[in-house]
C-alpha cells in the first residue's frame, strides 16, 4: 500500500475553530494588541497555543509513538485501498494532524478497506465516506 503526503499551500494549512472567552480576558488581549505585543488576536492567539503545545511536546511526542500515530498529513487514493482490497488487507487510519480520503472513493471501498478510524486534528472526505464510515470513526 501506497501512502501519500499532502503538501498543502501555507494558507490552506489551517482549520477555523471557535471559542468563547470572557470579557475580561477578550479586553486584555485586545489591550496587548492596542500596546504592540500582538498584531492582532488571532496572533496572541496563535502563540498562546504554541505555547502551551511547547510546554507539553514531550508528551505529544510520546504518546504519538505509544499509540503508533502517524504525525502530519496523510492521504489515501481509491488506488491505495483498491490495492488494500486486492491483497485482502484492511486498513486502520491513525493520524495526528489530518487524514484525507480521496473524493473518488466510494462508501462501498471504504468500508471494505478501512477497519477504523482515529484522527487527532481534521478527517477529510466526502460525506457519503463520512457517513458509511459513521461508526468506525473514533
Amino acid at each position: 500500500m501506497s501512502v501519500h503526503e499532502l503538501r498543502r499551500k501555507t494558507g490552506d494549512s489551517s482549520e477555523k475553530i471557535t471559542i468563547n472567552l470572557g470579557v475580561v480576558d477578550l479586553g486584555q488581549i485586545d489591550l496587548l494588541v492596542q500596546e504592540g505585543f500582538y498584531s492582532n488576536r488571532t496572533d496572541l492567539i496563535r502563540t498562546a497555543i504554541r505555547n502551551q503545545l511547547a510546554t507539553h511536546a514531550e508528551v505529544v511526542r510520546e504518546t504519538v509513538t505509544r499509540k503508533a500515530f502517524v504525525l502530519g498529513l496523510e492521504h489515501y487514493s481509491r488506488a491505495d485501498l483498491e490495492a488494500l482490497q486486492s491483497s485482502g488487507e484492511t486498513l486502520q487510519i491513525q493520524v495526528l494532524g489530518m487524514a484525507s480520503i480521496a473524493d473518488d472513493v466510494s462508501p462501498e471501498l471504504a468500508l471494505a478497506t478501512i477497519e477504523s478510524v482515529v484522527v487527532l486534528g481534521a478527517l477529510h472526505a466526502s460525506a457519503a465516506v463520512k457517513a458509511a464510515l459513521a461508526d468506525r470513526i473514533h
